[in-house]
C-alpha cells in the first residue's frame, strides 16, 4: 500500500513533530502517540519563541489566537499560525507554522503541518494533515464507524487492519478538499489530489488524482 506510506505522504521538514514519525511506516500509528510527544517537546521548545500558557499548551509568541478561541492541552500551535474566533481545540493538537484555524473549527488528537488551513466550521479528529493541505469549508473527518468496529484502511482488494476505533484522515502533502466533503474513517489521500465538493470519501486515494465521487477517480493532468 506504498500511496498509504509517511514517506510517500508527507515532507516530515514541514512539521516541528517529525521525531513523532521516526519508525512508523504508517501515519496512524502514531496517532496514540501525538499527546505524550507534545509534552516531551513543550517541555523543549524555546522560552524567547514560545509561551507557556495554561496547563501543557504551548503557543509561539508570533502566532495569533483570538480571545475567544478555545485551546485546551496538550498543544503546541507554532509560528505565525493563525487560531480564529471560537475555534476549539480540544487537546493533543499540533498547529503547524503558518497554519490556519478557522472559526468554529474542532481539532481532536490531530498533526496539522505548516501551512494548513481548516479555516470554516472544520472538524478535524484523529488525523494528520500534510503540508499546505486545504479543507474547505463544512468539510470533516470523521473519526468512528457506525457500528464502532475498528478500521480498516482499504486500497482495492488490499487492506491493512489499524488495530484502532478512532481514525479520520490522512492527508498527504498540498491536498485539497471540496466543501462540505466528508472524509469517512480510514481515508488515506496521497499527495497533490483533489476531492470534489459534496464527496464522502472512503479507502485509499492515489496522489496526483481528482476525486469526483466513488468509482470515479481520474489522474490529474
Amino acid at each position: 500500500m506504498e500511496t498509504a506510506k509517511i514517506s510517500n505522504l508527507y515532507t516530515l521538514e514541514e512539521t516541528i513533530a517529525k521525531e513523532l514519525f521516526a519508525g512508523a511506516l504508517y501515519p496512524w500509528e502514531v496517532l496514540p502517540k501525538i499527546g505524550s510527544f507534545i509534552l516531551e517537546l513543550g517541555a523543549k521548545l524555546s522560552p524567547d519563541e514560545y509561551e507557556k500558557r495554561g496547563e501543557n499548551v504551548w503557543i509561539a509568541k508570533s502566532a495569533q489566537v483570538a480571545p475567544t478561541a478555545f485551546v485546551n492541552g496538550p498543544a503546541i500551535i507554532g509560528k505565525g499560525a493563525q487560531v480564529r474566533h471560537c475555534a476549539f481545540i480540544r487537546g493533543n493538537a499540533i498547529v503547524g507554522e503558518d497554519a490556519v484555524v478557522g472559526n468554529s473549527t474542532e481539532l481532536k488528537n490531530v498533526v496539522l503541518f505548516n501551512k494548513v488551513q481548516v479555516p470554516h466550521y472544520n472538524y478535524v479528529g484523529d488525523s494528520i494533515l500534510g503540508c499546505g493541505a486545504h479543507m474547505g469549508a463544512g468539510s470533516i473527518t470523521s473519526n468512528v464507524k457506525s457500528d464502532k468496529t475498528l478500521v480498516t484502511v482499504k486500497d482495492g482488494g488490499e487492506q491493512i487492519a489499524t488495530g484502532l476505533k478512532k481514525f479520520g484522515a490522512m492527508l498527504g502533502d498540498h491536498v485539497e478538499v471540496g466543501c462540505n466533503s466528508v472524509l469517512n474513517p480510514g481515508t488515506v489521500v496521497g499527495r497533490d489530489s483533489r476531492i470534489y465538493p459534496l464527496s464522502c470519501v472512503r479507502g485509499v486515494v492515489k496522489a496526483n488524482s481528482i476525486y469526483k465521487r466513488q468509482g470515479e477517480v481520474v489522474a490529474r493532468q
